[in-house]
């Protein structure tokens, strides 16, 4: 057997995606064993703490072994995956079959040792260059017997062709269907097996409205099979269990773990208040009605999140100071002279705080592209790392989830945070008559360290004046 050399074996380490990033968790392989990868290709997707992100390889080769398995979190650092880059196509065939040689029959109790180290680092049998099928759901008794159903009826003699191997084939074949990374990263938090789903994208792709169908069907179809199986059963259990589980228990990593400790260290290290005002935004809707006509703005996400983003830009203008952040290792106050933009944005990851840069010097057309850009690059699960760093201050909308309003917490590093309520049709006092206009509740929270309640004042009720009266963004911008 030959020996491949150690000069031609090259391993290819988790980088650091982000900017101090520790590790990362490996949600999905492209490669296995004995594919030919090339410079540039992408071989597996990882999530950090700020994105998923998808890892290419940096040289030609034969992928000779994958380190960690799916769902393991690796360290910035270590080898994920080896690679041949010798130029020889069966060479690492040969070298992975080693662990795979022995007799199954004569030493079974070998190959769970064999296969401890990684998830098909074991290799691939020597007998054989075929690609060794992904791990997939195991078939079901009924698929299985829905198989052999089928291969009696074409075998026409009363017994199944080649009952073993129907489970194997069933499995492979479940385990192709076509889904972008996000999409399949969200069947995984949902739970959904992306071989029951019906595909309604161009060329057979699962998108992310069929995955969420096939969640809201699976309630439905099942009290059809419950009666005929196990009534009694059914009758029996708890009324507090869902699915016959008491408890779920969902290990806390990625994003989740890293809003999770960014929040209790901005909660506990900067002290936080709370201003809220109550504001008539009736002319402010009135306006984007008017702005979705408006030809330098066709095509463009028009709504009144754009405006009150807007509004905030020209109350940080009119009050610098607000837009700062506090150096405690150097005992520092930093005033920044550009504004950052941090929309918080709700994904089935976790929330995220990607910024739009330099969101003070652009146009209102810009800065309704750049929103557009920013909605869609976080529903779809690509949002870099880079885009959720450097911001100066925020917005949530909580709104858009019919609450009025709430106390949100500072993203670290920032000086300031405006909530923004549901917009909703209420009785007002308007020019000496009560009418029903359109009335919104916001809420900025700052931290007292940098922003005293003068200055926290002036920015909410600059917002709110603006919103209120939309044409001070042109006497006030």
């Amino acid at each position: 057997m030959t020996t491949m050399t150690e000069a031609s074996v090259r391993e290819f380490k988790m980088p650091d995606v982000g900017e101090g990033l520790t590790e990362a968790e490996i949600l999905k392989w492209y490669v296995q064993p004995g594919d030919t990868v090339t410079d540039g290709q992408v071989v597996c997707e990882v999530e950090t703490a700020k994105a998923a992100v998808e890892l290419p390889i940096p040289y030609d080769g034969v992928v000779r072994e994958l380190r960690f398995a799916e769902g393991t979190t690796v360290d910035v650092g270590t080898a994920i995956i080896t690679v041949d880059v010798s130029g020889g196509a069966a060479a690492p065939a040969a070298e992975i079959a080693p662990a795979a040689e022995p007799a199954p029959a004569a030493e079974p109790q070998e190959k769970p040792q064999a296969r401890q180290p990684v998830l098909v680092g074991y290799g691939v049998a020597a007998s054989s260059t075929k690609r060794r099928p992904r791990k997939g759901p195991e078939p079901t008794a009924a698929e299985t017997a829905a198989v052999a159903a089928v291969q009696r009826e074409l075998n026409g003699h009363g017994h199944a062709v080649a009952a073993p191997a129907a489970p194997e084939a069933l499995v492979a074949e479940r385990a192709r269907p076509l889904a972008k990374p996000p999409v399949r990263k969200l069947a995984k938090d949902l739970g959904v097996d992306l071989a029951t789903v019906t595909p309604s994208g161009p060329e057979g792709v699962i998108t992310r409205e069929d995955v969420h169908a096939a969640v809201t069907a699976v309630p439905a179809a099942a009290p059809a099979a419950v009666p005929e199986q196990a009534p009694a059963a059914v009758a029996a259990a708890p009324v507090a269990s869902y699915d016959g589980l008491r408890e779920t228990r969902v290990p806390i990593k990625g994003v989740r773990k890293a809003t999770a400790a960014a929040m209790v260290g901005s909660a506990f290290t900067a002290p936080h208040v709370t201003e809220f005002v109550t504001v008539d935004v009736t002319r402010t809707m009135k306006l984007v009605e008017e702005l979705k006509q408006d030809k330098d703005l066709q095509g463009l996400r028009v709504n009144p999140l754009l405006l009150i983003a807007k509004a905030l830009l020209v109350a940080i203008k009119r009050n610098p100071d607000v837009n700062a952040s506090w150096d405690e290792a150097n005992q520092e106050i930093v005033l920044k002279h550009y504004v950052n933009l941090g929309i918080a944005a709700a994904t089935p990851r976790g929330l995220i705080v990607p910024n739009i840069k330099d969101a003070h010097a652009k146009t209102l057309p810009q800065l309704a592209e750049s929103l557009g850009e920013l909605v869609a690059t976080a529903r779809d699960g690509r949002t870099s790392p880079g885009a959720m760093q450097g911001g100066t201050v925020t917005i949530t909308n909580v709104g858009v989830f019919g609450i009025d309003t709430g106390t949100p917490i500072l993203n670290p590093g920032e000086a300031a945070i405006l909530a923004v309520g549901a917009i909703k049709l209420q009785p007002w006092v308007h020019k000496g008559k009560v009418k029903p206009r359109q009335v919104t509740t916001l809420a900025l929270s700052f931290d007292h360290r940098l922003v005293d309640g003068e200055l926290g004042s002036k920015v909410l009720a600059d917002v709110a004046a603006i919103l209120e009266q939309p044409k001070r963004l042109i006497t006030w911008g």
